[in-house]
């Protein structure tokens, strides 16, 4: 068996989603990053290989032993407008590996150069970019959400223009799939109803095996992407995370996250926060995020729904009553994850007028979102004081208080158990938009130094480390707004 253990379902199942194609020839590979602990989880060859080998590898240089590079095609909604025909512009699936524990992930290299998917790019990334999805990435599965993860990023000794030049980088990613709503909608709009059966039995055996008794298929996949969608974006909310561009070829079948461009966390709290340099109506504002997913998975529901009727015509209705009812859906994984945040381990009718009401005090105050959770655990032995300090309005949350200190009479727990559970959800430490910032700065500058720090910092998000005060804190007094760019 190769080392590299590659089974690719995809080109053998799928013909015509893809097109072969091969990285470009980078001039003098150089491993910058390398994730020694998700090669072991993979079973991949590690650094025993050798540097040069590994960079060669997972640059472009030398073919990966059992790959298969292929460009997959796909559409897309973007910002709300449907483009028919996108594809990997810049990136290359060089296939399936099957782990040690038998789940197979895909292995996809991102900046290898230009495919036919291009438009005219050069399907190059920049060093920045490439360490700014790996540490996302790492600390979002981290943090516990679902994630596409990062296995390297590696060097290619060449300069790239993006507004300043820049050295470019190869990114090696990991994703469960990487399967999208677009990859549905471009089958439904180019090949037809067999080509989405086709699919929809790919993507069903692959992600979600224990539907495919289910007698409509495609119905049951519609539900499958309902259910990890709103798990996915109700985690988000509860982390202050804005994912920045949701146009429907960033929505992974799988439910992990996918893409991560112009992505950050959020600093002082609005619903209205935006960090893309693109979106400029704040259509994938922070608070939007949960309206958006919805408006893709009507997407999807789109792409299925002849698929649906050929199975059961009354099943069109019964898609069209699960998308109605995904809010409440939604709603619940949203509930749950902030019942674990604000301490609370039963349920009551109260739990989400209490939780919504949090935020509502909340807007206007630019409160750091993460800091004020660890500051509500904090009022368990210090009283209101802790939360004083984080609001323009320092009564702002007196009347919220005193009603969770109501509700969290009604179960009694110790004071250090439940802050140690609170603190075991809510983060010390996130990816500070700031330093993450100056840490590819300095990375680009060739002090690879501030970043090795924040990835170790990020990978321990809810551990308390003295001399990391820094870590915590929120962008300095006066730092200009953040802004965030696609990378491309």
């Amino acid at each position: 068996m190769s080392l590299w253990a590659f089974d690719n379902s995809l080109t053998r199942v799928l013909a015509g989603f893809y097109q072969p194609w091969q990285a470009a020839t980078p001039t003098a590979p150089k491993v910058v990053m390398f994730n020694d602990a998700l090669a072991a989880r993979l079973g991949l060859p590690g650094r025993e290989a050798g540097e040069d080998v590994l960079a060669g590898w997972l640059s472009g240089r030398d073919p990966v032993p059992g790959s298969e590079p292929v460009a997959l095609t796909y559409a897309g909604h973007q910002f709300g407008t449907f483009n028919p025909q996108m594809g990997d512009g810049r990136a290359l699936l060089l296939g399936e590996v099957i782990a040690p524990d038998g789940l197979r992930f895909d292995l996809q290299f991102k900046g290898s150069g230009a495919t036919p998917y291009s438009r005219g790019a050069d399907g190059k990334c920049t060093l920045a970019a490439a360490l700014r999805e790996y540490v996302m990435s790492e600390a979002m599965a981290a943090l516990g959400v679902p994630s596409t993860r990062s296995l390297a990023v590696v060097a290619t000794g060449e300069g790239i223009w993006r507004e300043t030049p820049h050295p470019a980088a190869v990114l090696t990613r990991v994703a469960a799939s990487h399967l999208r709503v677009g990859t549905f909608e471009w089958a439904a709009a180019h090949k037809g109803r067999e080509a989405v059966e086709q699919l929809t039995d790919y993507a069903l055996e692959r992600h979600f095996p224990e539907r495919l008794h289910e007698a409509n298929r495609p119905l049951a996949l519609l539900n499958a992407v309902c259910e990890v969608q709103a798990r996915l974006v109700a985690k988000w909310m509860a982390l202050g995370f804005v994912h920045g561009v949701m146009n429907t070829d960033n929505v992974a079948i799988s439910g992990e996250t996918i893409d991560y461009g112009p992505c950050a966390f959020l600093d002082g709290y609005s619903q209205g926060q935006v960090f893309s340099s693109i979106d400029r109506g704040g259509r994938y504002a922070f608070g939007q995020q949960p309206l958006v997913c919805r408006w893709n998975l009507y997407r999807l529901a789109s792409a299925l729904i002849e698929a649906i009727a050929e199975v059961d015509q009354a099943d069109t209705e019964a898609a069209r009553v699960m998308l109605e009812q995904w809010p409440e859906r939604y709603e619940a994984h949203w509930l749950r994850e902030m019942r674990a945040k604000l301490g609370l381990f039963e349920e009551r009718a109260g739990d989400l007028a209490l939780a919504q009401d949090l935020f509502a005090a909340l807007e206007g105050q630019q409160a750091d979102f993460t800091q004020l959770f660890r500051a509500i655990s904090g009022t368990l032995s210090a009283g209101y004081v802790p939360l004083e300090e984080h609001l323009t309005d320092r009564d702002v949350l007196r009347e919220w208080y005193a009603r969770w200190q109501a509700r969290l009479a009604e179960e009694p727990r110790d004071p250090a158990a439940r802050k140690a559970a609170m603190d075991a959800v809510n983060p010390l430490h996130i990816p500070r938009n700031h330093l993450v910032d100056a840490a590819l700065a300095q990375a680009e500058a060739g002090d690879l130094a501030p970043f090795l720090m924040l990835l170790d910092v990020v990978s321990r998000p809810f551990d308390f480390r003295e001399g990391l005060e820094r870590y915590a804190g929120g962008a300095p007094d006066g730092s200009p707004n953040h802004v965030t760019y696609c990378g491309t």
